[in-house]
């Protein structure tokens, strides 16, 4: 099937359905007619699209933690607990790495396992294993939207059973859940199966039903320089438009500095907007920001001022969410209770920040024109080498390292970047490799590092990157014995 960036007939988008349902026996239980009717029958308050353009009208920022367990009546129990306890306004199920992989008769072990130790023995939950049945009784067995949060590079079968089942926003996106998370699937094929996964979301938008898709910001979580993940997010969001996506959140995930943090989410609200009118697409644009994913300190009170630092952001920032951390996050998988706790000192912050802002700022003002120009750059390019195929480009500016993010596993992104912090703590590129900007933006990017440099008595070097990803865990944000 070859690639392009152009919305599936429904002839092929249906032909195509028969082989994904094929992929594991849940699939036989999911009928289109019947989940139509199904997501026409739910209540409002449980659509996760109309959940955040209230959100963003009313100038509120939502809580959404991540959460998932093996077992149906113990992931049901805990987001009871994290609705209930922790006042989360969008619930998660995150899902496990079985159902990530497609492992389906894994995931199916790994349900017997847990009922026998009692406990979880996956990840997350797995939603495919549980099919329509099991996922539409934990959509009921709460009163807020549900959303699939995954890291899945063919995430077809997935997305029929979740949307089917009720659950109205599903995260992800062909190169954001591809290049940061798998070693050797190649993105033409990630590009199509989200292709996929996109027209689904566009066939139900068809029929009156508002289903919200979200790309992943964040990438690899470490110093990704703020014009890679709103370049990716901003690509991503188009080509799902193209698939008649309506209800797009972009996402961004904290880098540190708070004026360049709060420009990266305006920049991409803004810049995101002027393409989908560009393009002629009618979406309704939400953003999301995620709180810091770098390494954690280990003591709940110091991971208390991290995760209060994040909610900080989101709140100047405007984002219409934000994804929540725990205090657990240094040790491993949280409780409910640190999860519930992560979100009440979320939501504290944001009450507190609610009624202020950062628009009068002229560091912020600066900032979102220079991440601006340097998105402008790289999508410029990637038009330039596919001809104006948004998809084709893609493909081929990653080939050619035109397109490149730090940090990622894949052996098709050329891994070529290198991020480091300026004297403030905004992430600069110390290693452009083979990326189109500008002699101009190149010479700004320099010039910070080398303030930095001078200021800490050394050279502009690898070094900086090593401290700056060790950074937070140990108490700063910059990485300087300072």
């Amino acid at each position: 099937m070859e690639l392009k960036n152009k919305k599936w007939s429904e002839e092929r988008f249906l032909e195509e359905r028969k082989k994904v349902l094929g992929q594991w026996k849940t699939g036989e239980d999911v009928n289109l007619e019947d989940a139509v009717e199904y997501l026409k029958s739910l209540p409002e308050h449980k659509n996760f699209a109309k959940r955040l353009i209230d959100a963003k009208r009313n100038n509120k920022t939502l809580l959404q933690p991540r959460a998932g367990v093996a077992l149906l009546e113990e992931h049901i129990e805990l987001l009871k607990y994290l609705q209930d306890e922790g006042g989360a306004d969008l619930l998660p199920s995150t899902i496990d790495s079985y159902t990530r992989q497609n492992r389906y008769e894994e995931g199916e072990k790994g349900i017997e396992e847990s009922k026998k130790a009692g406990r979880s023995m996956l990840n997350g939950f797995p939603a495919v294993n549980h099919g329509v049945s099991g996922c539409r009784q934990v959509l009921e067995s709460v009163h807020i939207p549900l959303q699939a949060r995954h890291g899945t590079p063919d995430a077809r079968l997935l997305s029929e059973i979740i949307h089917a089942s009720g659950w109205t926003s599903n995260e992800g996106g062909g190169i954001s859940y591809n290049i940061p998370y798998a070693k050797s699937v190649t993105l033409e094929q990630t590009l199509l199966d989200w292709q996929y996964c996109d027209r689904l979301a566009g066939y139900y938008q068809e029929r009156g039903i508002d289903i919200n898709r979200e790309p992943f910001g964040p990438l690899t979580g470490t110093l990704v320089p703020p014009s890679i993940s709103n370049t990716i997010a901003i690509i991503e969001g188009l080509l799902a438009a193209e698939q008649g996506v309506k209800h797009i959140t972009l996402g961004y995930g904290q880098c540190g500095n708070l004026t360049q943090d709060v420009a990266a989410i305006k920049a991409l609200e803004e810049q995101a907007n002027e393409y989908f009118k560009e393009y002629g697409y009618d979406v309704e644009l939400t953003t999301v920001l995620h709180q810091w994913m770098g390494g954690f300190p280990e003591d709940e009170s110091k991971a208390f001022a991290v995760i209060s630092w994040g909610a900080a952001t989101a709140a100047l920032a405007g984002a219409t969410k934000v994804i929540v951390k725990t205090p657990h996050e240094a040790i491993g998988i949280p409780t409910k209770e640190a999860n519930a706790q992560g979100m009440k000192a979320t939501k504290q912050m944001l009450s507190l920040l609610r009624e202020q802002n950062m628009e009068n700022s002229k560091g912020v003002a600066d900032e979102i024109q220079l991440i601006k120009k340097e998105v402008k750059c790289l999508i410029d390019n990637v038009l330039k080498v596919g001809e104006g195929d948004l998809a084709v480009g893609t493909v081929r500016a990653f080939k050619n390292g035109m397109l490149d993010i730090p940090f990622a596993p894949s052996i098709h992104n050329a891994g070529k970047i290198l991020p480091a912090r300026d004297v403030n703590g905004a992430v600069r590129y110390l290693s452009y490799g083979n990326l189109p900007i500008s002699d101009e933006l190149k010479e700004i990017n320099n010039k910070l590092l080398d303030i930095r440099a001078k200021n800490e008595n050394r050279e502009v070097s690898f070094q900086m990157v090593v401290d700056d990803i060790f950074a937070v865990s140990a108490g700063k944000l910059v990485g300087n014995s300072n």
